[in-house]
């Protein structure tokens, strides 16, 4: 008995320590190809339905996304290609802040 409670112990203690290593990261991407009024919702909404983004702010002045994602559900790379296969290549400019 003691062994199950120790080892449910433990695995409880590990999934909470992956659950705290997880984090929220904000990201900017360079974005090509936004040219026109509507190309900034384009490039928001394909951002905004990666699983764990939650937040996206676009600069069509800028040509850039700030992007708030949960680190445990989505990589940068994910970002990149939703953009890319809207036709809006992206490319990391600044992580953090």
């Amino acid at each position: 008995m003691k062994n199950l409670v120790a080892s449910g112990a433990f695995a409880i203690s590990l999934f909470v320590a992956s659950a705290a290593m997880a984090a929220e990261q904000t990201v900017t991407l360079s974005i090509e190809n936004m040219y026109c009024a509507s190309c900034p919702y384009i490039v928001k909404q394909s951002l905004t339905n990666v699983s764990g983004v939650t937040n996206v702010d676009i600069s069509f002045e800028n040509k850039t996304a700030r992007v708030t994602f949960d680190d445990s559900k989505t990589f940068i790379n994910e970002l990149t290609k939703a953009t890319t296969e809207q036709g809006y290549p992206s490319a990391l400019v600044q992580q953090g802040g």
